[in-house]
């Protein structure tokens, strides 16, 4: 940042005529100086919050007071967005958040904005859940809402595997390097834009501080639904993991979502597959999609070969060598084209229920195996009780991904896919089936090792009918 940052105080407004006079009379004249634009978002009050604000800018001859006035209400987080806008197009390099009705004190602006000016932040959030100025209960906060705002943010840290002390308060600073990058267009215009923002700042990587600040609870009118803005939150939340999962793609985080993200979860089809994989081999993946999966294994210094349709621009730098070719359409010749080259295992992880004809790369990828070499293969298990709680119910309904994905062409059981492997020149060696991933479902990143080894032990015991994914080591038959 340069030496002299341009630094903007955006107060949000809405009805805030009665209170706005002394917030702007308790900003410090310091901040007064540092600071290069003061702009009052005025979300079409219907009281005079508007020509309270212009008045104070004629009497007091305040060339830094931006107003602006919404023609239409925008709400607050849309009301925010229109302010960080104006930030955006007139070349601001901090801005800070500040209420109209006085609920966050304008004394400790100073506090907000300086971390950021000296590159130690991204973001900077007020927090009065620290004992700094007393705590909130003695700053006046509702015993309910004190314990509101405890456990909503206990489940927050925990779902997002963060370490806030509060995720609602209001006071907040930003880089305008940091909110450039953050997508806004589809993030919501309700008073849970504030918990949107924190879970795109930490998904990206920004630095979050926090900084203490006295709790303060006037008789300014409070237009928040409580329950309706903890069920925003909540479900917010579930959305974003849901979104990075893969399992749903939410248009507020869309940005994030990868339609097949490698699960690396423990007893997940990639966690079995990395085990059967092991270290130091030379690896084909036939269906590598962008070498997501390839991070995993050069982990375990692996050199990994890909081959699948996409553009070779599109492979990530994990790939070693990669193969462009439409896995429908494989020429005889497939050893040829890879220099006669055999490898330790080939994994087929995830494809070939994609394919029109998955018997061709079978038969075609025994040549392509060292003397040793072992084939890996993972396949959706379409008898899982998800699926047959489903049947029962008279409904077998596509979905974007999963099981009943809609680009699946196959669909096998345990005695199918081995029946498959059978009569393409392959038997199996050793065969485990995947957890199914109920947090992913229910939109929740972690999942508790208990749960995690009490489901792995019932799907143990009763594959067929509890394993998402089957995944197999295989070996050529002799003969």
């Amino acid at each position: 940042m340069s030496t002299q940052p341009k630094i903007g105080i955006l107060i949000v407004t809405y009805n805030a005529a009665s209170t706005l006079v002394e917030v702007f009379n308790r900003i410090p004249e310091k901040v007064w100086g540092e600071v290069s634009e003061v702009i009052v978002m005025d979300d079409a009050s219907h009281d005079a919050t508007f020509e309270v604000a212009h008045g104070y800018k004629e009497t007091r001859a305040v060339e830094k007071l931006k107003i602006i006035k919404n023609t239409e209400n925008l709400g607050y987080g849309g009301n925010q967005k229109a302010g960080y806008r104006y930030c955006l197009e007139n070349g601001f390099d901090c801005v800070v958040l500040l209420h109209g009705d006085g609920q966050y004190k304008p004394e400790l602006l100073s506090d907000m904005y300086q971390p950021i000016v000296e590159g130690r932040a991204d973001a900077v959030f007020g927090t009065r859940m620290q004992d700094a100025y007393g705590g909130p209960l003695k700053g006046g906060m509702p015993f309910y809402k004190y314990i509101g705002n405890r456990i909503l943010s206990s489940l927050q840290n925990y779902f997002l595997s963060m370490n806030l002390s509060e995720f609602h308060s209001g006071y907040r600073a930003y880089s305008l390097k940091a909110l450039k990058e953050i997508v806004m267009d589809n993030m919501t215009n309700d008073f849970h834009f504030d918990t949107e923002i924190i879970i795109k700042m930490n998904h990206q990587g920004f630095i979050i501080k926090e900084t203490p600040i006295p709790t303060y609870y006037g008789d300014e009118i409070c237009h928040v639904d409580g329950l309706k803005y903890a069920k925003n939150v909540l479900r917010s939340v579930l959305r974003y993991n849901r979104s990075v999962s893969g399992t749903s793609k939410s248009s507020e985080y869309e940005e994030y979502y990868q339609h097949y993200p490698s699960r690396t979860e423990r007893f997940s089809s990639h966690w079995w597959l990395d085990k059967f994989i092991g270290s130091g081999n030379l690896v084909l993946d036939i269906g590598c999609s962008t070498g997501e999966f390839a991070t995993q294994l050069k982990k375990q210094s692996n050199t990994v070969v890909g081959m699948d349709i996409l553009p070779a621009k599109e492979i990530g730098p994990d790939i070693d060598k990669y193969i462009q070719m439409d896995l429908n359409q494989v020429p005889d010749d497939l050893p040829a084209i890879l220099d006669g080259q055999t490898f330790d295992k080939v994994i087929m992880a995830d494809i070939l229920e994609h394919l029109i004809k998955p018997e061709t790369i079978l038969q075609q990828s025994r040549q392509l195996l060292a003397p040793k070499g072992r084939l890996i293969v993972s396949l959706p298990n379409i008898a899982n009780i998800t699926v047959r709680l489903n049947l029962l119910l008279g409904r077998f309904t596509y979905s974007d991904r999963g099981i009943l994905d809609s680009t699946h062409l196959h669909f096998y059981t345990l005695g199918t896919a081995k029946k498959l492997f059978q009569e393409n020149g392959f038997q199996v060696i050793l065969h485990r089936a995947s957890n199914m991933p109920v947090e992913r479902a229910l939109g929740i990143r972690r999942r508790p090792r208990l749960f995690s080894w009490l489901l792995a032990f019932a799907t143990r015991c009763f594959p067929r009918l509890l394993g998402f994914q089957h995944v197999f080591i295989l070996e050529q038959k002799e003969g």
